[in-house]
């Protein structure tokens, strides 16, 4: 069950880190309500994953779901660009993250 609220506080903070970008320096109204709902659901399923994983796979798994994430949202919804070496390391981390879940003791 950790590891399932582990992936939904890291999809949590791809919405928070997303819509950071929409808040406009936090001057608009609903983007910024949806960022702090985001901000704070991942914080509180991250918290509660750690309560079994250890602390430093859990932040470095919550990370990665969130920096992954962001890139793809980055690329899709705001046209940033796509390059080969971008996709390269958007695999290695992804990779990584995999990695981290098959390397850590359940």
């Amino acid at each position: 069950m950790a590891w399932a609220y582990l992936v939904l506080a890291g999809l949590f903070e791809i919405g928070f880190a997303s819509t950071l970008k929409l808040t406009d320096g936090f001057t608009r109204a609903w983007p910024t309500l949806v960022f702090l709902f985001c901000a704070i659901t991942s914080f509180v399923l991250l918290a509660k994953a750690a309560q079994t994983l250890p602390i430093g796979t859990a932040y470095a798994v919550w990370t990665g779901i969130g920096a992954a994430g962001t890139v793809i949202v980055g690329i899709l919804l705001f046209k940033e660009p796509a390059t080969a070496l971008r996709l390269f390391f958007l695999g290695t981390l992804i990779a990584s993250i995999i990695g981290l879940r098959y390397a850590t003791p359940t």
